[in-house]
């Protein structure tokens, strides 16, 4: 295709959003409050879109990865998102209330404060290929709940999913409420640009840094959920083999493609050659071989050289590699074995850059400040897992490292939780969704103040008199 074409292919596309986005605006503006009847049966239409296209959407999803395990799909994407609508469904009632504040009446005597949630309009998803059903559907679920409208724009890696939304998505919702846009290369950064009431983006922290700067020159609100070096911390008194086989089983989970996972972990030295022998012998209970079809692909071919050179960086830079599958690298199916790299040093692009695969980068210490004093020297992650019965220790861990959230004896389990916030800090994001803070993030929480009849603020106005200075001394002494 020549330079000419694609322009015009660009600016087709960019028409194509713009027509949406102005429907949606235009739908909101004439009708901009939804009750909460109706917004049991948006959520109720969601609901049904997934029950009764769950076979499709699952294979949609396997053919995009080439292979993607049905449970871990059935139990990331589907059953997720159902327990997220049916929680929203049953508390959005008391969400939508107004909530009465307090108000000083020695200064305004008589008058009513209240906070009212309200709709913010028209909200952007902008989703990611790993967990492309999660990672729409709760925020569609939580824009609708709020009484919002939705554009979702789906990743160029999920090609078949995206495509099957647009089909069945016109059964459930008009498009003036709900649409799905098709990435096509270069879709991404026009949908940022439109100014939409808030934009949500999950994805890397690198592409986060341009999706939030499109999205301030309409001062639009952004949530980022990006990701990050998550660390996991083994308490040397902890069950060594029940932490091992938690992390091996996140590692191969998605073959660790998974912003959640475990980046690397922290290890006792003395238990570090113990901590590899339980993973070589988990590995071979808990982790399926390879060409299994319960052992998805890796996304792409890019994706699979990225972790092949990371793995050859490392090693040529002196990291010891054990690979716990003993399998070679199944290059036509893009399946990828799970690997240990010990010995890391900063210069390798394994401590730098996230690993976002089946490999588990080892670390050792002696004493815990070590940990903190590292995790503290780069960027915040978005989780922390602390493996330990001891809760001094924990505390400590928790209140000195910054993370987005945490899971104590597991991992990434916080994020499948959906009365608990889930969110990012610094590099790892900002802002969050699920549960009652995602309703609260995705309204205008609006406040409104009620002066009554008698305004006694009418016997403020200059000129002032001496009375008036005599009882503002004594409000000052009051309130010193």
């Amino acid at each position: 295709m020549n330079d000419f074409s694609t322009e015009l292919n660009t600016l087709a596309e960019n028409s194509y959003i713009q027509e949406r986005y102005n429907r949606q605006r235009n739908a909101y503006l004439s009708d901009p409050q939804v009750p909460y009847g109706d917004r049991v049966q948006d959520l109720l239409a969601l609901k049904r879109m997934l029950v009764d296209n769950r076979e499709a959407l699952t294979d949609a999803i396997c053919q995009d990865y080439g292979n993607r395990s049905w449970h871990e799909t059935t139990f990331g994407e589907i059953i997720a998102v159902l327990g997220s609508i049916d929680y929203m469904k049953k508390r959005m009632k008391r969400w939508m209330k107004p909530q009465k504040r307090h108000v000083d009446h020695l200064l305004f005597p008589g008058a009513k404060n209240s906070v009212v949630p309200q709709p913010v309009g028209v909200v952007g998803i902008i989703v990611p290929w790993n967990f492309p059903v999660n990672l729409s559907m709760i925020p569609i679920a939580t824009a609708l709940s709020a009484g919002n409208r939705a554009m979702v724009k789906m990743s160029e890696n999920s090609r078949n999913l995206t495509k099957l939304l647009m089909e069945i998505s016109p059964r459930y919702f008009p498009e003036n409420k709900l649409t799905f846009i098709e990435e096509t290369g270069h879709v991404g950064v026009e949908f940022s640009k439109l100014p939409f009431d808030l934009l949500v983006f999950t994805g890397s922290s690198h592409t986060g840094k341009s999706v939030m700067a499109a999205a301030a020159q309409n001062l639009t609100p952004v949530i980022l959920e990006l990701g990050g070096k998550s660390p996991a911390i083994i308490d040397p008194k902890y069950p060594l083999e029940k932490a091992v086989q938690r992390i091996i089983y996140a590692k191969q989970f998605n073959a660790g493609q998974v912003c959640l996972n475990v980046d690397y972990v922290f290890v006792h030295e003395d238990q570090r050659e113990a901590f590899i022998d339980q993973a070589k012998l988990l590995a071979k209970q808990y982790v399926p071989d390879i060409n299994h079809a319960d052992f998805s692909c890796i996304i792409d071919e890019r994706s699979v050289k990225r972790l092949e050179e990371t793995l050859k960086d490392a090693e040529e830079k002196g990291a010891r590699i054990i690979n716990l599958s003993d399998q070679a690298i199944n290059h036509n199916d893009r399946k990828f074995p799970l690997h240990l790299v010990l010995d890391p040093t900063e210069e390798m692009i394994i401590s730098q850059r996230e690993i976002f695969g089946p490999i588990l980068l080892v670390r050792t210490y002696t004493v815990e400040q070590e940990v903190i004093d590292f995790v503290n020297s780069h960027e915040r992650p978005l989780g922390l897992y602390v493996f330990s019965e001891r809760k001094q220790l924990r505390d400590n861990y928790i209140n000195r490292i910054m993370s987005g959230g945490v899971s104590i004896n597991d991992t990434m389990l916080h994020g499948f939780q959906d009365d608990l916030p889930f969110g990012g800090i610094g590099n790892s994001g900002m802002g969050q969704y699920h549960g009652h803070e995602g309703f609260v993030s995705f309204s205008k929480m609006r406040p409104i103040f009620n002066q009554p009849k008698i305004n006694a603020m009418g016997l403020l106005s200059p000129p002032y008199p001496d009375w008036l200075t005599r009882v503002y001394n004594l409000l000052v002494k009051l309130k010193s």
